[in-house]
């Protein structure tokens, strides 16, 4: 079994718990009229076609590395990473969550507005705005980069949600 294959099948092992967590931010109770005229109970936020990556690190890192999060930036196949595709304008939020002692749970989460980063990011290129974020590299050739939450700008808010 490939490397990506094990890591799939343990990350999928959370989409139940992450699908139920994002779902308390994208829903919301429909106002009166809605529900009297039209049957609607719930609303989506901004969820036209959403399109939301998730992300899990393994227990321990939380603790570790508090206020960063990591996105895959190279492979050693030189396959197109997670970076490059949200550079590219793909995805609109980001799951990020840790996996607890018994790495069956969920701890802790962010969810990050991509868009949000995205805007970061160019600001960082072209007007020389600070975000702390480096590179870190794995045993097995996989390349991550980190950011640091804290140093993003309060507007438009990084981060949507966390728990």
């Amino acid at each position: 079994m490939s490397c990506y294959s094990v890591n799939r099948h343990w990350s999928d092992q959370f989409l139940p718990e992450i699908k139920s967590i994002i779902g308390r931010h994208i829903l919301q109770a429909a106002p009166d009229p809605l529900d009297y005229y039209q049957a609607t109970d719930l609303l989506m936020l901004d969820a036209k076609d959403m399109r939301i990556a998730a992300r899990i690190r393994r227990h321990g890192f939380a603790v570790r590395y508090p206020h960063q999060f990591t996105i895959r930036a190279k492979l050693p196949t030189g396959a197109e990473t997670e970076l490059s595709k949200i550079v590219n304008g793909y995805g609109d939020w980001m799951f990020y969550g840790h996996a607890g002692p018994n790495g069956q749970s969920i701890t802790s989460w962010r969810l990050i507005d991509l868009r949000a980063f995205r805007a970061a990011l160019i600001r960082h290129r072209t007007t020389g705005t600070h975000l702390l974020m480096g590179d870190k590299r794995n045993g097995d050739g996989t390349c991550f980069k980190w950011f640091d939450i804290r140093s993003f700008p309060k507007e438009p808010p990084l981060v949507v949600a966390q728990g």
